[in-house]
């Protein structure tokens, strides 16, 4: 099986709980580090799929990976090679598809409700999990994209998850350790002070202190959410091998 090539933006900002799962399954996948300056690749059909993590940067940004990214997922998607985008990452998907990335009526970050949107698609993703706290920390989001079916909602942020056919888009993060919270909570408190004022930010002891009763249950719906993609994978490869 080709690898899923997994793209990094920043080092704190890696695949979290989903290489535990793509590595439950023996599922291949390269870290792609454009923190450490690695080359975005031209091809997505050298990868059975392409997962985009978050970072601090706006998908607006006029960089050169950014741009490289936004043109491979045009074409992944062009050619059903699943895609996945984690905040920044699915920002970059709803650019790539021609969709526009805002600046969000709040800032979120930490833990908050988001609930499952009432269609076949969102509930073909979700099973029968109707709301569930998940992680946040972002200031910018995405309109969804034409013909994108959206999956999840909550009152600080309309759009906080997407799919289109087999690639999905989550604003919010389901991918978080504990090592990770913890990570991002020491070298984003300064962010989080200057940012105390909005409803949807949290101070660092609320975000720490909720680990041990929230990560179990993201855990679980992440598993559901990164096993329905993996099931996509299997469907490319089984195409690709048809077609070549």
């Amino acid at each position: 099986m080709k690898p899923v090539a997994i793209f990094r933006h920043v080092a704190v900002e890696g695949p979290g709980f989903l290489a535990h799962v793509l590595d439950e399954r023996h599922i291949p996948w390269l870290l792609i580090r454009i923190d450490a300056g690695d080359p975005v690749p031209e091809d997505a059909t050298a990868f059975s799929g392409l997962v985009f993590m978050g970072g601090p940067m706006s998908a607006n940004d006029d960089l050169s990976w950014i741009a490289a990214e936004v043109q491979l997922i045009r074409h992944a998607v062009g050619r059903d090679v699943p895609v996945l985008g984690h905040c920044l990452g699915a920002q970059l998907m709803a650019r790539a598809l021609g969709a526009a990335v805002v600046l969000n009526r709040y800032k979120e970050i930490g833990w908050g409700p988001v609930v499952v949107e009432d269609n076949n698609t969102a509930r073909g993703w979700f099973g029968s999990v109707r709301e569930f706290d998940a992680f946040h920390w972002h200031g910018e989001t995405f309109n969804l994209p034409t013909g994108a079916a959206p999956l999840l909602t909550n009152r600080h942020c309309t759009n906080q998850a997407f799919a289109v056919g087999r690639h999905l888009g989550l604003q919010c993060h389901t991918e978080m350790t504990a090592e990770m919270i913890d990570k991002w909570c020491e070298i984003g408190a300064g962010e989080i002070a200057a940012s105390a004022g909005s409803p949807a930010v949290q101070p660092v002891q609320a975000i720490r202190g909720a680990m041990e009763e929230k990560l179990p249950r993201l855990h679980a719906v992440a598993r559901r959410l990164y096993e329905h993609w993996v099931a996509g994978l299997e469907e490319y490869r089984v195409a690709d091998s048809v077609r070549s």
